[in-house]
């Protein structure tokens, strides 16, 4: 109930059809009732039981209620037979038998269109807190996720909720309340079977109970395996080059296969056990029913205490149980199975996450002195990447970040940003520390271009403004045209217009990061990230790319990581990293001339000093 009270806290906005539902529903279990009771006077009147009344009862009080009933009913059976035949008695009363069946199933159907709001409502909430969740969390998160993971609980574990707990709202008002006005329709027709047909159901609810207890168990497992699935087809389609280059394909297929096996033998035990649930109960309550045949049928032929109208209606009455009992037990089962894939969203949900504001959180719009880098240490996990990391980079700079990989130049970049939070020191804009800036305002004061061209499958025109709706196609042709791009552009199918694919594929290595640069000059911000943007670039786009970058670069504070060494000569400041620490920093002449760290690596570069 503790995963159920947290996902119903999405029904709140949705209240005013849960009311219009219950209402309904109550409608539906008073006329399902009444229908069965009303099957009384016409056997009645077929069987010849009426005993005949010709004076109108008098109502005295609400403890006499159920005695004024039966003897007006005799009282209209009497009188009309009398006065107009039993032809017509027994018109009237199935014209009144369809109309009690009618209203059941309109008040079924209002029930039922109501809870469709809701239902949709919750999952369409769900859906959108989850991915509000995942964009929000830090980088740190997706780690020690995998995507595909994520996806599953995005995915296949919020239909879950949908077909195990939401669909449960179907049944939690209706099917209790059959129950409950069938049985009080019950007692009223014959208190002594009703309290023997009660002491059959406790043993039934047992072994109904008995059988589902290790559910919820497989299917938390079940849905991990979903999840490991949809990672590995995740990464398939990721890599799908690299996967046929290798002739991977078996290796791959067969990691698959073993996965869907897996998943195949926990959702055959599963199923099995969920089926089991509706034969057992239907089973179970025939078995009551035919000794309620033997007990009433006793009372009616032998004992003469009950008439055999009555006892047929009584006979509806308790088969009236029978269905919700097996909906409620279905329902049951459907809620172990749910909890699972609840515990698994709610995992997200709850997630913490410790990238967010803090309380007065400044917000700043602009750069006027330095970033101040101090004292720094940050590890991912266990392993130091910084050790007291100083830097100051003055507005207008340029500084560039070199060093073998893993020496930590990346995740400058990723705490500039507030991907992660430092571990010790602090860094500081114009003095104000990060932590205290506004994360969309810091942001907001920053661009970034990373080696990997993060393009998504939409025109170039929102790739190029990306996050902004209101962008006109003349400043995103200015955009391109500073980052060297819109010679290719304009020369595709729709121009600005033209889908570029999923990631950007129609395009070239060198066109997408041009894209890339594109996007950051149309941002316009103060302070530029550029993270590796040539490294993967053959010549001559790294060429068109440098040169779309020194256009971006004029008049802004730049930080460069740079692989390649051509690319950072004229960088006002070279800082040289190796295992989290600076060892030397100057001017590319002023290390050239230091023949120490920069200077092997240029040579190993084989550039021209």
């Amino acid at each position: 109930m503790t995963y159920f009270r947290k996902i119903f806290r999405f029904a709140k906005p949705y209240k005013r059809f849960a009311y219009l539902n219950i209402f309904f529903n109550i409608l539906y279990a008073l006329f399902g009732t009444l229908s069965f009771i009303s099957l009384i006077p016409m056997l009645t009147v077929l069987f010849g039981e009426a005993e005949r009344i010709t004076v109108a009862p008098v109502y005295t009080d609400l403890a006499h209620a159920q005695k004024y009933l039966e003897e007006y009913l005799n009282y209209f059976i009497t009188t009309s037979q009398g006065n107009q035949g039993s032809q017509y008695t027994l018109s009237i009363m199935v014209v009144v038998i369809i109309t009690l069946f009618l209203l059941k199933n309109f008040s079924n159907y209002l029930a039922m269109y109501f809870i469709t709001f809701l239902r949709n409502g919750i999952l369409r909430d769900i859906r959108n807190a989850m991915y509000k969740k995942v964009v929000d969390l830090p980088l740190a998160f997706f780690s020690e996720k995998r995507k595909g993971d994520v996806m599953a609980r995005m995915s296949s574990d919020v239909l879950e909720i949908q077909h195990s707990f939401l669909s449960i709202l179907e049944l939690i008002v209706r099917e209790p309340l059959t129950i409950l006005f069938t049985i009080i329709a019950m007692f009223m027709l014959s208190v002594k079977l009703t309290l023997f047909v009660f002491l059959f159901i406790p043993v039934s609810g047992f072994i109904i109970s008995y059988i589902g207890k290790s559910l919820k168990r497989k299917s938390d497992k079940a849905q991990q395996e979903q999840g490991y699935f949809l990672s590995v087809i995740e990464e398939t389609l990721s890599g799908l080059k690299v996967i046929k280059g290798f002739n991977a394909e078996p290796y791959f297929n067969q990691k698959f296969q073993e996965s869907t096996r897996r998943f195949f033998r926990i959702s055959n035990k599963i199923l099995n056990k969920q089926n089991l649930s509706a034969p057992a109960s239907e089973f179970l309550g025939i078995v009551v029913i035919a000794i309620l045949l033997w007990y009433g049928g006793k009372m009616v032929l032998i004992d003469h205490t009950f008439t055999g109208a009555k006892f047929i209606a009584y006979m509806g009455l308790a088969y009236n149980i029978l269905t919700p009992a097996k909906q409620i037990s279905k329902a049951s089962y459907n809620v172990k199975k749910g909890n699972a894939a609840a515990d698994r969203v709610l995992q997200i949900l709850e997630e913490t996450n410790p990238i967010v504001n803090t309380s007065g959180a400044i917000q700043k719009t602009d750069f006027n002195e330095k970033i101040s880098i101090e004292n720094v240490s940050f590890k991912y996990e266990e392993e130091w990447v910084l050790r007291n990391f100083s830097l100051d980079i003055p507005k207008g700079k340029t500084v560039a970040l070199v060093g073998q990989s893993g020496s930590g130049k990346s995740t400058i970049a990723n705490l500039l940003l507030r991907f992660y939070d430092v571990n010790e020191g602090a860094i500081a804009i114009d003095g104000v520390k990060i932590k205290d800036l506004n994360l969309h305002s810091l942001r907001g004061l920053m661009g970034l271009v990373t080696q990997d061209s993060i393009l998504f499958n939409d025109s170039v025109k929102a790739n190029v403004a990306l996050g902004k709706t209101e962008v006109s196609d003349v400043a995103v042709i200015e955009a391109l045209t500073v980052a060297n791009a819109y010679e290719f552009v304009k020369d595709l199918p729709e121009a600005i217009h033209t889908n570029i694919g999923d990631s950007g594929n129609k395009l070239s290595g060198g066109q997408k990061q041009r894209l890339s640069i594109a996007r950051a000059v149309l941002k316009n911000p103060p302070i530029m990230v550029l993270d590796e943007a040539t490294s993967a670039l053959d010549t001559e786009s790294e060429q068109l790319v440098q040169s779309a970058l020194e256009n971006m670069m004029q008049n802004r504070t730049s930080i460069v990581i740079a692989h390649r060494l051509s690319t950072i000569q004229k960088a006002d400041l070279i800082v040289v990293m190796h295992k989290g620490e600076i060892v030397e920093q100057g001017t590319h002449e002023e290390l050239i001339a230091q023949k120490n760290i920069y200077h092997k690596l240029v040579n190993m570069q084989s550039l021209d000093t």
